[in-house]
C-alpha cells in the first residue's frame, strides 16, 4: 500500500532528476521543469538536478532524501539510474531496477507477456540483412519497425513493403540496440495509465499521421485525444484491467502507461509499457488523471508518495 503523505517535509529535500543523455533529453526536461514548477507549489523542497551521462556526480553526496525520477529513455528508465539510487541508498519514484530494465527492452517485454498469456502482435527480430526476407514471408505486410530500447516512438517507422522494410531496418539500426518488427494492427489506439496500483481513465489517440510518431506525441497541433475514449464501460473495465496486469507481469509499480491497440474484431493488442511517461503539456497520463479528477499538482504529489516503498525496501 503506498504511504499517504499530508505534510510536504515528510518528502525531505527531493531532487527532480531530469535530462540524461539518451535521445529524449530534450523531452525529459520539458517534463521535469514542469514537475519542478509542481512541487514547489505544493511546498515541497525540491532541486532540478539536470543529469548528464554521469548521474553519480550529481547525486552523491548532496543530501538529497529522495528522488523524482523523470528521465526519459535509457539511462533513466532502463534500470541503469535505479540501480545507482539503490546503492546510494535515496529513495526513489516509480519501478524498481529489474522492472524498469524489463519494460524498457519492448522484446523482453513482449516475451513475458506471451509467456504470461497476455495478447501481443506477432513480431520476429532483423538481426541480420536476410531476415528481411524472412520477415516479409512471415508477418507480411504492413509491419512497424522498432529499436527495442528506444521510446517516443524514436526510430520507429511502418513499412509497407520490402523496398520499405529496407528502409526502416536501416533507420533503427543506429539507435545500438536490438530491432524487430511487428505485424501491423488495423484498429484504434488507447492508452491506460497506472497510478498506485489503479488505473486511469482510456484515452483513444487519433492522428492523420501514418501513426502516433514523435511529432505527433509532442509537436503536433492535429492529433486528437478522447477521454472519455468512447467504449462500453464493460470493455473500458476489461481493457483497464488487462493493463494493470500487463503492468504486474512485467514488475511495474507506482506509476505507468500502458500503450495499446484494439483491433477492428474488438481484439486487445498490448503494445509496450512506459515506466517514466511524459509530464509534458502533450502528455497522456496527465490528461488521464485530469479526467480522474486529479489535477497535475495533486498527480505528481501522488507519484512522489511512490518512493516510499523503496525507502523500505531499502531498509530491510
Amino acid at each position: 500500500m503506498t504511504h499517504r503523505v499530508t505534510d510536504p517535509r515528510e518528502f525531505g529535500r527531493v531532487a527532480v532528476v531530469m535530462g540524461g543523455s539518451a535521445a529524449e533529453r530534450e523531452v525529459s526536461l520539458v517534463s521535469g521543469r514542469a514537475v519542478l514548477d509542481a512541487l514547489l507549489a505544493r511546498g515541497v523542497d525540491a532541486v532540478g538536478c539536470d543529469v548528464d551521462a554521469n548521474p553519480l556526480d550529481h547525486l552523491q553526496g548532496k543530501g538529497y532524501d529522495r528522488v523524482f525520477n523523470i528521465v526519459h529513455g535509457r539511462g533513466g528508465e532502463d534500470g541503469i539510474l535505479q540501480a545507482l539510487l539503490e546503492a546510494l541508498r535515496i529513495p526513489y519514484t516509480g519501478s524498481q531496477v529489474l522492472a524498469s530494465a524489463l519494460a524498457m527492452d519492448k522484446l523482453l517485454t513482449k516475451r513475458c507477456w506471451l509467456g504470461s498469456g497476455l495478447p501481443t502482435p506477432r513480431w520476429m527480430v532483423l538481426a541480420e540483412r536476410g531476415d528481411l526476407e524472412r520477415c516479409a514471408d512471415t508477418l507480411g505486410f504492413p509491419v512497424m519497425v522498432k529499436p527495442a530500447e528506444e521510446g517516443s516512438s524514436i526510430g520507429m517507422n511502418r513499412a509497407d513493403d520490402p523496398d520499405q522494410l529496407v528502409e526502416a531496418w536501416k533507420k533503427a539500426k543506429p539507435y545500438n540496440c536490438e530491432v524487430f518488427a511487428e505485424q501491423w494492427v488495423f484498429g484504434r489506439e488507447y492508452t491506460a495509465g497506472m497510478l498506485q496500483g489503479g488505473s486511469l481513465p482510456l484515452i483513444r489517440l487519433e492522428t492523420p499521421h501514418v501513426f502516433y510518431d514523435f511529432d505527433a506525441k509532442y509537436r503536433a497541433s492535429s492529433t486528437q485525444y478522447h477521454c472519455p475514449a468512447g467504449l462500453e464501460p464493460a470493455q473500458e473495465a476489461s481493457l483497464r484491467a488487462l493493463a494493470l496486469q500487463a503492468c504486474e507481469t512485467v514488475g511495474v509499480q507506482g506509476w505507468g502507461r500502458v500503450d495499446l491497440l484494439l483491433d477492428q474484431e474488438g481484439q486487445p493488442w498490448l503494445i509496450e509499457v512506459n515506466t517514466v511517461p511524459g509530464m509534458t503539456d502533450h502528455s497522456l497520463v496527465p490528461m488521464a488523471a485530469r479526467a480522474a479528477g486529479i489535477e497535475f499538482d495533486e498527480l505528481v504529489w501522488r507519484i512522489l508518495e511512490t518512493s516510499f516503498p523503496g525507502e523500505l525496501e531499502a531498509t530491510r
